[in-house]
């Protein structure tokens, strides 16, 4: 195990030590706790992006591209919709204490679960700050305390954010060493917090592909290392065109820079003829460039070089986070579905179609957290699902899949109450 700076121990330690308190606090305490949070977003506003000012001057300096300078940015429509989220997590039902399948055995024993918190979570991630408000509010909800460690890009966005978490916290007699923020911006505090046994339960890691691997491979600790996210549509032979048009224009360009985006588009040879021309001539004036295979790019009816382009092979099965869309002409749902399977990354995948056997089909063949009917694959997100907002959207299988809200931030334990019975 690495050295362990003093800084992680030291907070990690409070974060654990926590954990009893937290664990035993009443729902109107904890909701108390949001609406302080919420109210706090509305009303500091100049100091939160004051601070954000300086890390997007530092990343323009830095050079960062404008994929991680989108995700890095606050303004004051953000700010409002991120407390928002937290009003809706505060309006949720709180999963701690529900029981569920209980029953009475033949020997009279009476069994139940019982939804716990998971303990301590440690959340790394980049660029985005709304992230520190988001993972905080919902750990906060589902009785977990949390280490946060962002990214250096977002260093005075964060402190700034997590300051203000924790004076809310306290301000709502809560105590704000469930919330606990790492500032050291060493890359060595990745390493140590993923093999961090004794102090954190869960890691989530919020990045790029690089991250999420790293952890996957070099996390002791339990992770949820999913979400990186190559989005498929697939516009079957019955696909309605004008809806097709503006699904499509709505899970591409809505905001291209976030893992639900759209990354391949795959439309049946039946419609491509039609439909194609359409979608290029929409994607085309927001600036989409097109990447499209030899029978795709003969069919969209442009010729605009800068924006429709040849495909290389290395443009299916890539998330792009930008205004680009790889385009592929399939000759039946069989080969979309084995385009998925062979590109996909088990994230967002949707189709466009009015033939119940084909949606059949594909809702029960195509294995993603989630898949989609007919609707914009921007909708896999934890506040559009009614969840608030979300630690995560996670590929994995085990534990949770999709957008990670209050329920999955849980476990359970077994509760059995007797009246004298031993095993025979």
């Amino acid at each position: 195990m690495p050295i362990m700076s003093s800084e992680l121990i030291t907070k990690a330690a409070a974060a654990r030590a926590a954990t009893r308190d937290l664990r035993n606090l009443p729902t109107d305490k904890k909701n108390a706790g949001l609406e302080a949070i919420a109210s706090a977003l509305e009303s500091q506003q100049s100091a939160i992006l004051e601070a954000n000012a300086r890390d997007m001057e530092a990343g323009r300096t830095a050079g960062l591209t404008d994929v991680s300078l989108d995700r890095l940015m606050l303004n004051e429509g953000r700010l409002i919709a991120m407390a928002a989220d937290v009003r809706t997590i505060e309006s949720l039902p709180d999963p701690i204490g529900e029981t569920f399948d209980g029953r009475t055995l033949e020997n009279g024993l009476r069994v139940e679960r019982r939804r716990v918190p998971l303990g301590v979570i440690g959340t790394i991630y980049e660029s985005r700050p709304n992230v520190t408000v988001d993972i905080a509010a919902l750990c906060l909800k589902s009785g977990n305390t949390v280490v946060l460690r962002g990214g250096k890009e977002a260093v005075h966005s964060n402190s700034a954010l997590a300051a203000l978490v924790r004076a809310a916290l306290r301000t709502a007699g809560i105590s704000p060493e469930v919330v606990q923020q790492i500032n050291d911006t060493d890359r060595a505090i990745v390493e140590q917090m993923i093999k961090a046994n004794d102090y954190i339960d869960l890691i989530i890691p919020r990045g790029g592909a690089g991250l999420v691997n790293y952890v996957a491979q070099e996390a002791t600790v339990p992770a949820i290392t999913g979400g990186i996210g190559v989005v498929h549509t697939y516009a079957d032979a019955t696909a309605d065109l004008v809806k097709a048009v503006e699904i499509v224009f709505n899970s591409k360009v809505q905001r291209p820079t976030v893992c639900n985006a759209l990354d391949t588009l795959l439309v049946h040879s039946v419609v491509a003829p039609s439909l194609l021309p359409l979608i290029a001539a929409r994607l085309s004036a927001a600036g989409v460039e097109m990447r499209c295979e030899q029978r795709a790019l003969s069919l969209t009816g442009l010729v605009n070089k800068d924006l429709v382009k040849a495909a290389e092979p290395g443009d299916f099965g890539q998330e792009f986070l930008a205004l680009v869309l790889s385009v592929r002409v399939v000759d039946s749902l069989d080969e979309a579905l084995k385009h998925i399977e062979d590109h996909g990354s088990g994230h967002t995948e949707t189709i466009l179609s009015q033939d119940d056997t084909a949606i059949n089909r594909f809702l029960d063949e195509v294995d993603a957290a989630m898949v989609m009917v007919n609707a914009s694959t921007r909708f896999n997100d934890g506040a559009q699902l009614g969840l608030g907002a979300e630690v995560a959207i996670s590929t994995n299988k085990l534990h949770a899949r999709g957008p990670m809200g209050l329920r999955e931030l849980t476990s359970y334990k077994w509760v059995a109450r007797g009246d004298g019975q031993v095993r025979r």
